[in-house]
């Protein structure tokens, strides 16, 4: 299933730190992995679709947003942002399981890729709080 990654390798060219963190690559992977999840959903459940679509693409979006912002609270911030649309996401996989859109499969997979993913925020966050305290008492 990891289909997600696909195309990753010629979107990552230049020098671009975000690109190099494997938060972001897993992102990319679970907004790749949402996208054609939702694909096949009926047309009833468009504004399911619509916010699991959102949700997935603000993760990936709120890391390379958050990466060039000129301080390290910065930065934290818009990946605790980004966290909190993994958890919405999450939540969202959950419902289409027992509503019946998703195989057990697919939920297996989802949620295994955004606890992978949710323990890369908490070890960066953590790694920049380290940081940003270093450098406060310079």
């Amino acid at each position: 299933m990891n289909k997600g990654n696909k195309g990753l390798k010629r979107v990552i060219k230049g020098n671009q730190g975000y690109k190099k963190l494997i938060v972001w690559r897993n992102a990319c992977e679970l907004r790749a992995f949402i996208y054609r999840l939702t694909r096949k959903f009926p047309k009833q459940e468009l504004r399911r679709v619509s916010q699991m679509n959102d949700s997935a693409r603000s993760i990936k979006q709120n890391i390379q947003e958050g990466y060039i912002r000129k301080s390290l609270a910065e930065y934290i911030h818009f990946l605790i942002i980004a966290q909190g649309s993994l958890n919405e996401l999450s939540g969202d996989l959950e419902d289409c399981y027992v509503d019946g859109l998703i195989s057990e499969d697919e939920f297996n997979y989802g949620e295994k890729l955004i606890g992978r993913t949710n323990y890369l925020f908490v070890r960066l966050i953590q790694a920049l709080e380290r940081r940003r305290k270093v450098y406060a008492k310079i």
